[in-house]
């Protein structure tokens, strides 16, 4: 008799619990306080290419303040003639590990052609543009010149010049901000598809002043457009858009790792581990044997700007790390706007290379193509110290802050 009674209580609650969820809609996304560059096309300049053959080249990332991919976006517009879709490192649905081959093949979803700019080929060839006339550029970037997503849109405009065929980048925002830029300004001889001109490695340009830069001083020559954002302030860093955050790459995951990416992403080739395959990624520094209380005090005692570090230990589950026990520091950056990723990123090596020598495993050609200069690796290895090492970047990083203020967009 209890059974039974229960049960009624059961299904009692779970009618009406049904009934209740029944009249629930989703809560709608709060505002964004810009208006994002695909946006801008969407709603006007769109108009411009009524009756032309597009391509878009985007992946997850590519979306509106409403969540909504700039492919479906297109296809809802009939007067928009939608062709093909390519795709960077880590795929359209960006669903590839880094480094991963991506191929191309048949959309399920929209029945249109994902060609691939992170396979045998990464320049779009003309038998794969032969049936668009304008390419459309729209994936959101972090912030860092090692990051293959920008290379693809240089090769990308390349080729757009050869073919004849008009390039349009749809603007995003930097999410590290338009102001701080710190170097090493990538040296030609190290150029390679994470880092392919001389620009600072934390550039503070949104994909659209990249491309101007690219276009004009890099001698590409493309027909470019760029459809800038609306509101987008150079003092402005992700939060502070009203954006949602959509994982650009398989390690950044949240707005908040773009920053550390740009200071722990330069580690990893000098045998520290970064925390990749962990749960928080790029958030680490370390490895075995590391004495992590000193090395935060080592680091606590720099004073860098917004960050504090404590002691951590971790066990990536993948990779050539996993399962082992390491022990380092994590970074708490608690003041986004102020924080120096790359200068962090010196100061770890060096502290990591005083207190734990035994860590550094410097693979040279790797780490200089990372930095785009073997000055750091060169330094480390003499024993300089952190002031030393950036102080060599001055110059030429003050001398692309002039070269960049010719290309800005946004004040």
């Amino acid at each position: 008799m209890q059974r039974g009674r229960f049960l009624r209580g059961v299904g009692s609650f779970g009618a009406a619990v049904g009934a209740s969820a029944a009249g629930l809609r989703a809560q709608p996304l709060p505002p964004a306080t810009i208006t994002l560059g695909d946006e801008v096309f969407l709603q006007t300049a769109w108009r411009e290419l009524a009756g032309a053959r597009i391509g878009v080249i985007t992946n997850q990332s590519g979306v509106t303040s409403r969540l909504e991919s700039i492919v479906d976006a297109i296809r809802a517009n009939p007067r928009i003639h939608l062709r093909a879709i390519y795709a960077p490192e880590h795929g359209f649905r960006g669903d590839r590990t880094a480094g991963a081959y991506v191929g191309s093949y048949t959309d399920p979803q929209t029945k249109l052609p994902v060609y691939s700019l992170y396979g045998a080929q990464r320049h779009p060839s003309p038998a794969i543009l032969r049936d668009v006339d304008v390419l459309l550029y729209d994936i959101q970037d972090v912030g860092s010149r090692a990051y293959t997503f920008i290379s693809t849109m240089a090769y990308a405009m390349q080729s757009a010049k050869r073919a004849g065929k008009a390039f349009w980048v749809l603007d995003r925002p930097n999410p590290v901000g338009g102001i701080v830029v710190e170097g090493p300004v990538l040296q030609p001889a190290f150029a390679s598809f994470i880092g392919l001109y001389p620009i600072a490695m934390r550039h503070g340009m949104t994909v659209g002043e990249l491309a101007k830069l690219f276009n004009e001083h890099f001698g590409i020559g493309a027909d470019l457009h760029v459809v800038p954002m609306r509101g987008w302030h150079r003092s402005t860093i992700w939060p502070q858009t009203g954006l949602q955050w959509v994982q650009t790459s398989p390690n950044i995951p949240e707005w908040r790792t773009a920053f550390v990416y740009l200071c722990t992403g330069l580690i990893d080739n000098a045998g520290v581990n970064n925390g990749v395959y962990f749960t928080k990624p790029f958030f680490y520094a370390g490895g075995l044997g590391v004495d992590g209380t000193a090395l935060a005090a080592r680091l606590n005692a720099r004073d860098l700007p917004g960050v504090w570090f404590r002691p951590a230990a971790w066990s990536p589950v993948a990779g050539f790390w996993k399962d082992k026990e390491l022990s380092g520091v994590e970074l708490d950056v608690f003041e986004p706007a102020r924080f120096l990723a790359v200068r962090t990123a010196v100061e770890l090596l060096v502290a990591v290379r005083d207190i734990a020598p035994h860590l550094i495993r410097i693979r040279a050609a790797d780490l200089d193509r990372d930095w785009g200069t073997n000055e750091l690796r060169i330094a480390l290895e003499r024993g300089d110290n952190a002031d030393a090492i950036l102080a060599q970047w001055d110059r030429p990083t003050t001398q692309f802050r002039t070269l960049r203020s010719k290309y800005l967009l946004y004040t």
